[in-house]
């Protein structure tokens, strides 16, 4: 979706952590046609973003989000949070998820900032309420949460609340698909957002089964890959569930399984990640990966998360 007629456009852009989110929003960025200047204090992250731009730039061209060269005259960086800022449209924070580190780097930027510029913070594990202590004026401050990596997956939360002024959300939503994002509004604030919390309630019963004994780590993983994960490449669970209904749709489906999902839900587990949880999920998981490294994984990972969202997400 393009920006709506009398919005400008957006073309300059600071994104605020070189880390894995941040070095992945600068190359998505990049690849969008905008100009990035990219702040971090850690000397080694200018080269860290770099070859991480390099990397995901194959990947962005295949899926058509950017054709040529590396437009490496049109990635900057700053020591100065401050100076990356300056002037630019749209800011996207990804520093360390500590409450106090958020705040003072929004206290630090706040008085550099044009007065319609806005701001998202991609934090996942803190809550907007919690984010807006540190501005004077939270009013165009959103949360802009992505999926890792955000140079891939599509899906971006965007979220704002009474403090957040008219029209910031839904600019903050025409940026990111402007460069290719699938937004969604989380609407009420709650931990964890939306899809963290869908994978926090599948993971904890893919956790149930293995301590159960039901399956090993591998098994529960394919049995994901393979099975329901495939179709929600495609389409969300009620969607599915929808045309499992057939003719009768959703109210079908429901009629005829609902003593299933009760039996199931009642059945689920609730497990915790102490020491021996963890434990058996990191010998699972060495056994499930055999001597694939971490790189070898995020490999394999990007290469056939390329060819389901050229199929599912075509530009």
């Amino acid at each position: 979706m393009s920006p709506s007629e009398g919005s400008p456009e957006i073309n300059r852009v600071a994104t605020l952590g070189g880390g894995l989110i941040g070095r992945s929003w600068a190359a998505l960025f990049l690849a969008g046609g905008k100009s990035v200047c990219v702040h971090d204090p850690d000397p080694a992250a200018e080269a860290r973003v770099r070859d991480a731009v390099d990397a995901a730039w194959p990947v962005l061209t295949s899926l058509g989000l950017t054709s040529g060269e590396v437009p490496a005259e049109a990635l900057t960086f700053s020591s100065d949070a401050r100076a990356a800022v300056a002037g630019a449209q749209f800011v996207q924070e990804s520093i360390p998820e500590r409450v106090d580190l958020k705040h003072a780097l929004y206290a630090e930027i706040e008085p550099a900032l044009g007065e319609d510029v806005v701001v998202a913070s991609s934090a996942s594990g803190l809550t907007l309420s919690e984010l807006q202590g540190g501005w004077a004026r939270p009013g165009r401050f959103v949360l802009g949460h992505p999926f890792n990596p955000p140079h891939l997956i599509p899906l971006v939360e965007v979220m704002g609340n009474d403090r957040t002024d008219d029209g910031v959300v839904d600019t903050a939503r025409r940026f990111y698909e402007s460069v290719g994002k699938v937004t969604i509004e989380v609407r009420r604030e709650v931990p964890g957002h939306v899809a963290n919390r869908l994978q926090a309630a599948l993971w904890r019963e893919a956790i149930h089964l293995v301590e159960e004994g039901v399956a090993s780590v591998h098994d529960v993983d394919v049995a994901v890959s393979s099975g329901p994960g495939v179709r929600w490449a495609v389409m969300g669970p009620t969607t599915l569930f929808h045309l499992g209904g057939d003719d009768g749709g959703i109210a079908a489906f429901c009629e005829r399984y609902a003593d299933s999902f009760h039996r199931w839900w009642g059945d689920l587990g609730d497990p915790r990640l102490d020491q021996q949880t963890v434990q058996d999920l990191i010998d699972g998981m060495a056994d499930s990966v055999g001597g694939a490294t971490v790189d070898d994984l995020a490999t394999q990972r990007d290469a056939t998360l390329m060819r389901v969202i050229a199929a599912t997400h075509p530009r």
